[in-house]
């Protein structure tokens, strides 16, 4: 394979398909990909070649280079440090590169023509596989952010989405079968959104902070939902065989496994460099990719209800920040390069549709701040929120600063100055025509948790009253405050405490993968005395995390205390006992795949000396 596309890895970021890309992490691809461009013979440049033919002894040598940089995890090493999800979506770059340790380097091949079904190397089972093991690890990441009142923002933009896609025909029934069309934050100040495969797609806050209405966000969310229901990811890597998929799940889990022990020598990988730039090359978006995601995506916006204008904001926004402040923080242009050409079609677009411009929205505006406080809550970044006070020429623009502020002084430990600006948001709110009903909420929401933070229970549950019951972010509020309650006064919470634990109980049925409404419940039925329910609820939060052995760990507990009580609690113990069993088969189907991922990739850690790659989970 030649080199070529390797010396771009640096310039134009790494991942495209799968990931944003890591600076520090890309690089090392290129430079391992310039380091052998000599030595094999193969370099990007003619003139890298030897021009006169080799003796016999620069031969041997050259042969026991090639043995040496074929033997797995040996010779180029990670940096010292990684962690957090912005390591992970570099790791991911590194691990795609070393798929080429397996064998002969890809050969350039063309992608399918826009519009056929990917290869079916990849299938979409396998590529939901992938997708899963990878949201496991990531689930259990400090910036994987579970905020329930952004999240459900930025989820009820993607619903709309997802629903035009499937109306469209772009979901067919295999992958609405498969796909769970999932979206989760990530706190990065960075610019950036990124589709993983397998149906999941992740938002860093520096995306939500940078935009001025919902169709802007609306826009870049259809575009990276475009890349994965036209299956640009299969498309990009689907040569890889279905061993080099499971490979790169099995090589992450060994690696974070490693980085989060703070024993960076067992994540050292060797990455031969010439098949390193040639995999890296397989994993950029085309040109090609990108304007079919931009016109597939424009089309789902439209039909999700949203203003088309929004994309060409988006785009003509990205390229100014970019030009004006060159420093790394778009890596979202890395990924997708913006070409004059795509601004260019996008405004087109919007002209002909005759489409209304975006409009500016209250509730934007306060979730824009409220990304900017939950992306940097350093102690300065919070002072300079806390004291801001807008003079936006919008109503909508000054009362989303000063959501922003009443956050801040709530974390920076001035409950009572948060408590009287969400009033003060609150009332001017109310105020507003037309009305915002979520912005509203939030508002209220703001209060409630002011007001906690002061110890005043009686206040903290005032603000709910009007509010949905069984919305996520009020049940989480309200078992939050019965919680605080029942420390302070047992007897008086108890009433409160048993409503909190039933609605949870009725959430949990309906969302068995929310972790934070299983933590909620977990306090809540300890606070009841019922230690079973709260045993199994906290297992049921480590599952849902991805640690697995975590949950084992507490339904073996559960059994324990079972067994040296009185019976009373019969159902419960039965139930433990079932789902102890899932769980551990769960494990050993997992280990069984990573088992036959390492032997796919060549890898023995029995052989080697390595530690195995789920050294994590006992």
């Amino acid at each position: 394979m030649r080199l070529a596309p390797g010396v771009e890895v640096g310039e134009r970021g790494a991942h495209g398909a799968a990931i944003s890309s890591n600076i520090e992490v890309s690089s090392l691809c290129a430079r391992n990909a310039r380091a052998c461009a000599c030595s094999n013979g193969r370099g990007a440049h003619a003139a890298h070649r030897c021009r006169q033919p080799p003796d016999e002894d620069a031969l041997t040598d050259h042969r026991r280079r090639r043995r040496h940089r074929r033997r797995p995890l040996q010779a180029a090493r990670l940096p010292r440090r990684v962690s957090g999800l912005r390591g992970l979506r570099g790791l991911l770059v590194v691990l795609a590169c070393a798929l080429g340790l397996q064998g002969p380097a890809l050969p350039q091949t063309r992608l399918p023509a826009l519009g056929e079904s990917a290869s079916q190397d990849l299938s979409v089972g396998d590529e939901r596989r992938l997708g899963e093991q990878l949201m496991r690890e990531a689930r259990r990441d400090p910036d994987f952010l579970d905020d329930a009142v952004l999240l459900a923002y930025v989820q009820s933009i993607w619903q709309p989405l997802v629903a035009a896609a499937r109306e469209l025909g772009n979901i067919d029934a295999e992958l609405d079968r498969m796909y769970p069309f999932e979206i989760f934050l990530v706190r990065d100040r960075s610019v950036n959104a990124f589709a993983w495969p397998g149906g999941y797609v992740g938002v860093n806050l520096g995306l939500i902070a940078m935009t001025t209405n919902r169709d802007q966000l609306a826009s870049v969310l259809a575009h990276e939902l475009s890349h994965v229901t036209q299956r640009h990811i299969a498309r990009s890597i689907g040569n890889s065989s279905r061993a080099s998929m499971m490979s790169l799940a099995a090589m992450l889990l060994g690696i974070l496994a490693a980085s989060r022990s703070g024993n960076a020598d067992v994540a050292n990988a060797a990455i031969a460099g010439g098949q390193a730039a040639g995999i890296q090359s397989q994993l950029n978006f085309s040109r090609d990719m990108e304007r079919e995601a931009d016109r597939v995506g424009f089309a789902v916006l439209a039909d999700g209800g949203y203003a088309v204008g929004g994309m060409a904001q988006m785009f003509e926004r990205l390229d100014t920040a970019s030009r004006l402040n060159d420093s790394g923080g778009f890596p979202y242009l890395r990924t997708h390069p913006l070409t004059t050409e795509r601004i260019a079609e996008a405004r087109d677009r919007v002209l002909m549709s005759h489409a209304a411009p975006p409009q500016p929205t209250l509730l934007h505006a306060m979730m824009r701040e409220r990304a900017r406080v939950a992306m940097d809550t350093s102690a300065q970044a919070l002072a300079r929120l806390a004291a801001a006070e807008s003079k936006a020429p919008l109503a909508t623009d000054r009362l989303g600063a000063l959501y922003g502020a009443a956050l801040a002084q709530e974390r920076l430990g001035n409950p009572a100055r948060a408590e009287a600006m969400a009033a003060e948001g609150l009332r001017a709110a109310e105020a507003l025509t037309p009305r915002e009903p979520m912005a509203e909420q939030d508002w209220r929401l703001a209060l409630s948790q002011a007001r906690l933070a002061r110890g005043d229970i009686p206040g903290a549950l005032a603000p709910l009253e009007p509010l949905p019951a069984a919305d996520r972010a009020v049940l989480l509020q309200r078992a939050r405050i019965a919680q605080q309650w029942h420390a302070d006064d047992a007897a008086a919470a108890a009433a409160e405490v048993r409503r909190s634990t039933e609605a949870l109980q009725t959430w949990v049925a309906e969302h068995p993968h929310d972790a934070a409404a299983w933590e909620a419940l977990a306090g809540s039925s300890g606070a009841l005395g019922q230690r079973l329910r709260s045993l199994r609820a906290d297992a049921e939060a480590r599952a849902a995390l991805g640690d697995l052995q975590g949950a084992i760990d507490r339904l073996r507990a559960a059994q324990a205390r079972a067994r040296g009580g009185a019976g009373q609690e019969f159902i419960e113990a039965s139930v433990i006992d079932a789902r102890l069993r899932q769980f551990e088969r769960e494990r050993r189907q997992l280990a069984l795949e990573m088992r036959g991922a390492q032997r796919g990739n060549g890898r023995d850690d029995s052989r080697d000396g390595g530690t195995p790659l789920l050294s994590s989970r006992p």
